[in-house]
């Protein structure tokens, strides 16, 4: 209620991170609920499959609702249409579903979230501002302290009773490489997020809700891919339906790099990459999140959810840092020589930034010129989306022998889970 009568930015954000810090306590609630109701470990990666599927749907059809409520109402309903749904919960999930609670009550660290945030915020900062601006001494400095900041949290969470992230848990080899695992998959997930949504809009020129139909694609192989993975993870392990799927969404963002505007089907191609790229990382955080609830102690499942939502989030906070400058930079620099000469400072800059500034400036501009610099942010930003899936995809390559490593089981594991 508060962000849909939101009157100024700041209170939009204030009203954001409210909704972001009660979002975050759902998915691991969620998580603890599978690994209470599921006690037999097939019907629990059954159950885990569908959890995903279900979450990866919301997620697709979220901005179709959205864009359909934006062009008929104001944004602000954007956020009044999930107030029948939470009233909703609260009304039926007391007789719905189990209750249960931990033996131990652990106090919560305030300490160590403030570090984790003096971490997390200027780590970010620091990246993004580089990446833009280059080697200054400010972006410099606070990068330093969020890493100072960083280690001051790890060696804290190793000394205190009751840490707000178990280091030791995490140095044991299959947890810790799960999570490492999870955050990898979020991390080069970003990379597609970034590229389709401008690509759709910006380049092809679609309006956001034509956008987000076409979106809709991409969830039909995510729908199947959670599922499926379950399934032959049973038969062939854990590790090597991971790693195929790290290598599926590979393949994807390879064929997100033959996008191309003067090619055969350039929407075609980048739903099948986008659908690759997704169907592979949902397998694995799929099988991620079953491994990881199903060796924790009932009554820390919901603990365990915790860290599994912390490392998505890291991942796709890093990965929007990383790889969103990594775009801007290639962006940049392949922009710069395609503008037409005598374009006004100011046009140029703006034009010189992202795809959107470009087309901002172009309004301002007469038509020739206007055309000319649409044309050259495009060329742009396609360089820039091929260099940003290009890297994803290597990432992805490796993760695959981190995968093999990190998460390798004997054939007796793999006997017991089938």
């Amino acid at each position: 209620m508060f962000a849909a009568f939101a009157q100024t930015a700041a209170a939009l954000i204030l009203a954001r991170g409210i909704l972001g810090i009660a979002g975050s306590t759902l998915m691991p609630s969620t998580l603890a609920l599978v690994r209470t109701m599921f006690q037999d470990p097939a019907q629990r990666t059954k159950a885990m499959s569908i959890w995903s599927a279900v979450m990866a749907s919301g997620v697709t059809v979220g901005p179709i609702i959205g864009g359909l409520l934006i062009q008929s109402f104001s944004w602000g309903s954007v956020f009044l249409i999930n107030i029948p749904a939470m009233v909703l919960l609260l009304l039926i999930a007391p007789f719905l579903l189990p209750e249960t609670r931990s033996a131990v009550r652990a106090r919560i660290d305030l300490f160590s979230s403030v570090l984790a945030l003096a971490a997390i915020l200027p780590i970010t900062y620091g990246v993004k501002t580089l990446a833009e601006d280059g080697w200054t001494t400010i972006p410099i400095v606070v990068l330093a302290a969020g890493m100072i900041a960083g280690f001051v949290f790890v060696r804290r969470q190793l000394t205190i009773q009751n840490p707000l992230i178990d280091i030791r848990a995490l140095m044991e080899r299959r947890t810790g490489g799960s999570i490492l695992i999870n955050l990898i998959a979020t991390f080069t997930l970003m990379a597609s997020a970034l590229v389709n949504t401008q690509f759709l809009q910006s380049v092809l020129g679609y309006s956001p809700f034509v956008a987000s139909l076409w979106s809709v694609l991409p969830s039909v192989a995510v729908g199947a891919a959670a599922p499926i993975a379950a399934k032959l993870s049973l038969t062939h392990g854990r590790p090597r339906i991971m790693a195929g799927g790290f290598v599926l969404s590979a393949i994807g963002f390879g064929v997100l790099t033959q996008v191309r505007l003067d090619g055969l089907l350039p929407l075609a191609f980048m739903l099948v990459g986008a659908g690759l790229v997704a169907a592979g990382i949902v397998s694995v955080m799929t099988l991620v999140a079953d491994y990881v609830v199903g060796v924790a102690p009932a009554d820390r499942a919901g603990a365990v959810g915790g860290l599994i939502e912390t490392s998505s989030e890291l991942g796709g906070a890093f990965g929007i840092a990383l790889l969103g400058s990594i775009l801007t930079a290639v962006y940049h620099n392949a922009v710069s020589s395609l503008l037409p000469a005598g374009l006004a400072p100011e046009s140029a800059l703006a034009a010189g930034q992202t795809i959107a500034g470009a087309a901002a400036a172009s309004h301002l501009l007469p038509a020739e010129a206007a055309s000319q610099v649409i044309n050259a942010s495009k060329e742009a930003f396609m360089t820039g989306m091929h260099v940003t899936c290009l890297i994803a995809g290597v990432i992805l390559l490796l993760a695959t022998a981190v995968t093999a490593v990190l998460l390798r089981e004997k054939k007796t594991d793999v006997s017991a889970a089938a």
